[in-house]
């Protein structure tokens, strides 16, 4: 099982980024309504999209670009 984020589209492609490496899935291969910072989960020959885990990592980005854009 391995985990990635979706980075961008291109085309009909998906740019996903596992750790530091990106690679490009055909957007026709992942879950019905995919988006750009979704976590997905590639298990054998399934892609699911992780909700636990992109509502988590979405928390994550907003509270650091509160704390970078916060008035002192």
């Amino acid at each position: 099982m391995e985990k990635g984020i979706i980075d961008r589209f291109e085309g009909d492609l998906a740019v996903v980024e596992f750790d530091s490496e990106m690679r490009d899935i055909p957007k026709n291969m992942l879950p019905k309504g995919s988006d750009v910072g979704d976590l997905l989960i590639f298990d054998s020959d399934s892609i699911t999209i992780d909700k636990a885990g992109t509502d988590k990592l979405r928390t994550e980005i907003e509270d650091l670009m509160k704390d970078l854009f916060e008035e002192e």
